[in-house]
């Protein structure tokens, strides 16, 4: 369940290799509606090495995921895959 504080990282490949993955934070839970594209949306922000957020956006709920692997047991390759969960400490 996507929930605010939750952290992600990106499962891409096109980050700087000195800065590692893109992290996100979720800022605010889904929209209970459906958006024009029929997607519920999360408002995220990206995270920087020093942990401030910058860049706050609305992105689609289904490229977060639970975990690295696909519904197939493949490993995803697009998205952003949980990494650390601060509702639950």
């Amino acid at each position: 369940m996507i929930q605010p504080g939750q952290t992600y990282r990106s499962l891409s490949n096109r980050h700087h290799p000195a800065d590692g993955p893109v992290r996100i934070k979720v800022i605010s839970a889904p929209l209970g509606a459906q958006d024009l594209d029929g997607m519920r949306k999360v408002q995220i922000a990206t995270l920087t090495k020093a942990g401030r957020e910058i860049r706050p956006r609305w992105i689609r709920a289904d490229k977060l995921h639970p975990s690295r692997r696909g519904a197939y047991g493949q490993p995803r390759r697009t998205g952003y895959v949980l990494e650390h969960d601060q509702t639950t400490t």
